[in-house]
């Protein structure tokens, strides 16, 4: 069995102003305690506990979690803002009919209940296990976004099923012109294009160029996190379509380990000044990150294999090809997609690497059949050597 990790971020249903006003006052002072807290000595802090906060009109939980959340905090200097947070033992979620309801004690001998407005049918599937203690609770966090709207932000862990045996493996290859790129071994390929996102990425960068000219910083604050909340979303999208394209054939997915690109890929001058362009601005590890946890709750494995070489590799035998734009062209003349040929040469990826002696790794393939590499690629630089290639 292996352990899903979720938080809900559920809204209250119709919370009245007076409701509101209260979390806005209490959230003021609790995150008054935690500044005063940076005041006190890091040794002397760790032994604080809510009796040393009497005074507080919020609950010992919610303080005492208050003081966990300081402490872990070490370099942070002042708070502009600490959410009300408590762990499991402080709430409850309860059913009254089709309406689910929080029910904790925000201050100090008083408990009430507010009721959630569920928008997804996933979440309330996820506290239906919570109820029938299927799935553990883990904290609750009270938050408001820019638009003043109040949430409740609920974590919860449950057991889930093991991936099961699949029939293949799906190749993912991530990039630029396209987001995703996912293809069925020697078959088909789905694309989802990035045209109309760098359009959007270089339009974002003009109205920022012309923010910052202006002295406009908060603006500039506010467009950046309105553009990571839209490829936020385009990845949540994305992740979703993935999962359930494999799903639906009953295979797993297979990413390139992308780690570390950022230094090794190079660029030049020119492409990291153009937003849509430069590769740092692009969230791969996000969308991977997504597909992970969604394909987990499926019941869908998901591998990482290197990266190295899978977009100049030939899909058909493993041979050293050539890259042009977003076409590829192998060492025969044969012609594909570069991206639908990168996706299958994950799809199929098995340990080898592939030689780079192409002389030598074309006659190795008229004479040797190789098994577990990528559709019976050639062998490994050193094993080439070894096979006698003079004329019988």
């Amino acid at each position: 069995m292996a352990e899903l990790a979720l938080t809900l971020k559920l809204p209250f249903y119709r919370l009245n102003r007076v409701k509101a006003l209260e979390f806005e006052q209490l959230t003021a002072v609790n995150t008054q305690v935690a500044n005063n807290l940076l005041q006190v000595n890091k040794d002397e802090r760790k032994k604080l506990t809510s009796a040393a906060f009497r005074h507080i009109e919020i609950g010992s939980m919610w303080i005492n979690q208050t003081i966990r959340n300081t402490n872990a905090k070490t370099k942070v200097k002042h708070f502009k803002r600490m959410w009300l947070e408590v762990n499991n033992q402080g709430f409850e979620i309860i059913k009254s009919g089709d309406l689910y309801t929080v029910s904790f004690s925000l201050y100090r001998g008083r408990k009430g209940r507010i009721p959630l407005s569920i928008h997804q049918a996933s979440h309330t599937s996820v506290l239906d296990q919570v109820i029938s203690k299927e799935a553990k609770l883990g904290s609750l966090k009270l938050c408001k976004s820019k638009k003043g709207i109040w949430y409740a932000l609920v974590s919860v862990s449950m057991q889930v099923a093991d991936a099961g045996e699949v029939k293949g493996w799906i190749g993912v290859d991530r990039g630029q012109n396209n987001i995703a790129v996912a293809s069925l071994p020697l078959g088909f390929g789905k694309f989802w294009k990035g045209g109309r996102l760098k359009g959007l990425r270089r339009q974002f960068q003009r109205t920022r160029g012309k923010l910052q000219q202006a002295k406009q910083l908060k603006e500039v604050k506010r467009l950046e996190q309105r553009e990571r909340r839209i490829m936020t979303q385009i990845n949540h999208v994305i992740s979703k379509e993935l999962v359930q394209f494999a799903k639906d054939f009953g295979m797993g997915l297979r990413f390139e380990n992308l780690s570390g690109c950022r230094q090794t890929m190079r660029q030049k001058k020119k492409t990291k000044s153009d937003a849509a362009n430069n590769r740092d601005t692009w969230a791969f590890y996000q969308l991977e990150t997504m597909t992970r946890y969604k394909a987990i709750r499926a019941g869908i494995p998901v591998e990482s294999v290197p990266a190295p070489y899978t977009s100049k590799s030939d899909h058909r035998n493993g041979v050293i090809g050539v890259r042009n734009g977003d076409w590829f062209r192998g060492y025969d003349g044969y012609r594909c997609n570069a991206d639908w040929n990168a996706s299958q040469v994950i799809g199929q990826w098995s340990g080898f690497s592939c030689p780079l002696d192409l002389q030598k790794a074309v006659a190795a393939m008229a004479v040797v059949d190789v098994e577990g590499a990528v559709n019976d690629s050639p062998l490994s630089g050193e094993a080439s050597m070894q096979v006698d290639l003079s004329p019988a």
